[in-house]
């Protein structure tokens, strides 16, 4: 009975974080890993959970993102525990939706060039007409009828 030993979720999701920013960033794996002195092999591990960071490396890479060693915790409550990804089930993504968008090529462009709006007015406008197409029974999509 030879059992996978699985990734522990804080683990997972501080490299979801680490996969966030650095994504934000532009950043490649090789040049987060080479900035670090490692292979993106190890940077990979890290951004999946496979293998823990270390305090001294987590500091690191904080530093290299240029952002606070919180924010790779947040959206953890004081258990470990993700916060909003308890509808997930055991086989999902503990990361959930919102965090694999903010992952994606998409999500992350579509967060820089966002906020390169200067204007609020424009930037709320732009939230409505989002809310508005993404409505599944918006009166001005209907559903193809099959």
């Amino acid at each position: 009975m030879d059992k996978k030993k699985k990734p522990h979720p804080i683990d997972v999701h501080v490299g979801a974080r680490v996969r966030l920013r650095r994504t934000m960033l532009g950043m490649s794996q090789d040049k987060l890993g080479e900035a670090l002195g490692l292979t993106f092999q190890q940077v990979q591990k890290y951004e999946k959970g496979a293998n823990r960071i270390g305090a001294s490396r987590l500091f690191q890479i904080a530093h290299i993102l240029d952002v606070p060693i919180q924010f790779l915790f947040d959206g953890l409550d004081g258990g470990g525990a993700a916060r909003g990804f308890s509808e997930d089930g055991p086989d999902e993504d503990p990361a959930g939706p919102f965090m694999r968008f903010m992952s994606s090529p998409e999500g992350v462009d579509l967060c820089r060039h966002f906020s390169q709006i200067d204007d609020p007015r424009v930037r709320r406008r732009l939230i409505e007409l989002v809310k508005t197409l993404s409505t599944r029974d918006s009166e001005a999509y209907p559903e193809k009828a099959d």
